[in-house]
């Protein structure tokens, strides 16, 4: 992770704010600070880390990885805690958060955090990046756009996509121009990636668990075929 890099604290406390941009400075990283889900909205930021207190908002930092979604925008996020109970963690966790750390934090614990986060955040961010664009362009259709494009990926011609759904060839040809221009596709096979991406779960990130005396454990990696692969020869041979 480049020393350059941002970290965004949201925080809802003044003092923990201070102290936590105190601990990024002394790691060698840049610090932008936010009270709450609403100031970090007013300008979403593009790049970086986002470092999201949950003990105001239990899911918080889920729901602000939703939000950016709407944007077309993913960043890593590690969502803080001082009690980090095992449903919130999971429920993170399975909202695509990085890491979960309990408070307070200490500037070697979150950099070590940082450190993993490196290993995993080019690919995964570009997964990620790419289901988010693919549900984007996706939801630009019709309902009948969205089901000419279905059966397109599922390998159908014109004619038997106007049988199926009891119009004409050429009502089909018609939804599938405007389909093909609405998200942006130069041909067909590049319309059913989109709409296989756009289809598949958004990767997740490392999970974390307690153990039984309830104190967070390390990390464990996401398996590699556990993430989302792009298609290749399901976008291939695709009927006119």
């Amino acid at each position: 992770m480049k020393a350059s890099e941002t970290i965004h604290i949201v925080d809802a406390s003044s003092r923990a704010r201070a102290e936590q941009s105190r601990m990024v400075y002394e790691i060698g990283r840049h610090c932008e600070v936010y009270s709450d889900t609403s100031e970090f909205m007013i300008r979403p930021p593009e790049r970086g880390v986002v470092l999201v207190n949950e003990d105001d908002e239990p899911g918080k930092a889920g729901h602000i990885l939703r939000l950016l979604a709407r944007y077309g925008r993913w960043l890593p996020f590690v969502a803080t805690s001082h009690d980090p109970k095992a449903d919130n963690i999971v429920s993170a966790i399975h909202d695509g958060v990085f890491d979960y750390l309990p408070l307070p934090l200490t500037a070697p614990m979150l950099a070590r955090s940082l450190d993993k986060i490196r290993d995993e955040v080019a690919a995964h961010g570009e997964v990620r990046r790419r289901v988010i664009e693919a549900r984007k362009r996706i939801s630009r259709l019709t309902t009948r756009e969205s089901e000419v494009l279905d059966w397109l990926a599922r390998g159908r011609s014109n004619k038997m996509i106007a049988r199926e759904l009891g119009i004409s060839p050429r009502t089909v040809e018609i939804h599938r121009a405007n389909m093909m221009a609405k998200i942006g596709a130069n041909h067909s096979a590049q319309a059913v990636r989109f709409s296989i991406e756009a289809k598949l779960a958004a990767p997740t990130g490392a999970l974390m668990a307690r153990d039984e005396a309830g104190a967070v454990s390390q990390r464990s990696n996401v398996r590699p075929d556990e993430r989302m692969q792009a298609p290749s020869e399901a976008a291939q041979g695709i009927p006119a």
